[in-house]
């Protein structure tokens, strides 16, 4: 029994270790926007992006938000069956014999929404975004 408290207590130390903290900016939009996220975990998406994961409204999602606070996107995992129809056909038009193997709905300041699908053929992978009309989405 201690051998396993011990081990917990370790364990929630060194979790705790590691946390994130945004800075003030970046905590304060998130909550001006997700006012009632929970289960908020914060990572970096590069030297100036910070990124949330957490669950709001029934959902799991994730934010990006600028170092100045600015909000960028959120991202919804969604079921490869939840990509638009345009989506899909574009899909199977411009990559033929590769499959779907993860979709997510994101609203971005830059694009608007947009529908990102990963897809995978033999040991390639690649992640292509698309407006729901099937537009292509170029970075």
């Amino acid at each position: 029994m201690g051998k396993v408290f011990l081990t917990l207590i370790i364990i929630v130390f060194i979790s705790n270790a590691f946390a994130i903290t945004p800075p003030e900016n970046v905590s304060k939009a998130f909550l001006a926007k997700f006012k009632t996220a929970t289960n908020v975990k914060w990572g970096k998406e590069g030297a100036k992006e910070w990124e949330a994961t957490f669950s709001y409204e029934g959902d799991k999602l994730s934010a990006n938000f600028a170092a100045d606070g600015k909000w960028l996107e959120t991202e919804l995992q969604i079921t490869i069956s939840g990509l638009p129809k345009p989506v899909n056909k574009a899909i199977k038009s411009q990559y033929p014999g590769w499959t779907i193997t993860e979709a997510d709905k994101t609203e971005t300041l830059k694009h608007g929404t947009i529908y990102e699908a990963d897809l995978k053929k033999g040991g390639a992978k690649k992640e292509v975004a698309f407006k729901e009309d099937g537009t292509v989405v170029v970075e």
